[in-house]
């Protein structure tokens, strides 16, 4: 597998807050692998830069320096601290569909038996144990042997999975014709310029100057130059203009005595 897919090559890093504080904690760091989906989490009382730097220098003593970390740099419950290792064990340890296998197998090359397996001795759990020193060595170097093939699948079925939404996504897609002389709405996609959320995203209409090969369009505004916009954002407009509101004269009758 090429470097630039190993693990810990690139962090997913954000802070959640609004929780209700629990033995001075406010806030959680969470930082996740891109390839294993291997997730660290840490309860920090602040959510000052240098407390986040402290953290993700543990983590590069642990798995090495990563080439990339990626954070939206966003805003950042009682007993939510005393939860975070067990939701932490719940996460690793379950079942990916985009790597097809857990997170700890993908790391540490085998799978997690639960204390509570070992405890009620499920069968699956201790048909696995062996107490034979050698013979257990040898199973464990094989196992990270192994770990090259275990990397390349789960990067392979990760592509798998998100071919199969883009796929649905292309599907409806419909191909738009626009003509020179086409009225047109543009769909504005920055959000922060609406007040609320039920209002039209669509502002226009304008007309289609040019139309180009690799599918930008060329529109015209009549308070402003022309622009140029990738056609996936225009629908045709089929309204017609508002015309202004005429009131007519309206004379005063004298009230009568």
């Amino acid at each position: 597998m090429p470097s630039k897919f190993a693990r810990f090559f690139t962090y997913g890093a954000s802070i959640s807050w609004s929780f209700p504080s629990s033995r001075g904690n406010k806030y959680i760091l969470v930082v996740v692998d891109y390839l294993s989906k291997w997730v660290e989490a840490k309860a920090l009382p602040t959510n000052d830069s240098r407390v986040f730097c402290k953290i993700l220098k543990s983590l590069f003593a642990r798995f090495g320096n990563p080439r990339a970390i990626i954070s939206d740099r966003g805003e950042n419950r009682a007993s939510w601290s005393d939860k975070l290792d067990d939701t932490l064990w719940a996460f690793c340890t379950t079942f990916k569909i985009p790597i097809g296998c857990t997170p700890y197998k993908l790391v540490y090359g085998k799978a997690c038996h639960l204390p509570i397996e070992l405890e009620h001795k499920a069968y699956w759990a201790l048909k696995h144990c062996n107490y034979d020193l050698l013979t257990t060595g040898d199973h464990r170097k094989v196992q990270l042997n192994e770990l090259n093939e275990l990397h390349d699948q789960a990067y392979e079925n990760s592509l798998i999975y998100k071919e199969k939404p883009k796929r649905i996504h292309d599907s409806k897609i419909k191909d738009r014709i626009f003509n020179v002389g086409n009225r047109v709405l543009l769909f504005n996609s920055r959000l922060k310029i609406f007040s609320g959320k039920l209002k039209t995203r669509w502002t226009g209409p304008f007309t289609i100057t040019e139309v180009f090969s690799y599918g930008t369009v060329e529109l015209s505004q009549t308070d402003g130059p022309n622009f140029k916009v990738n056609g996936h954002r225009l629908k045709h407009y089929f309204g017609e203009d508002i015309p202004p509101m005429v009131v007519p004269d309206l004379q005063t009758i004298p009230k009568d005595n």
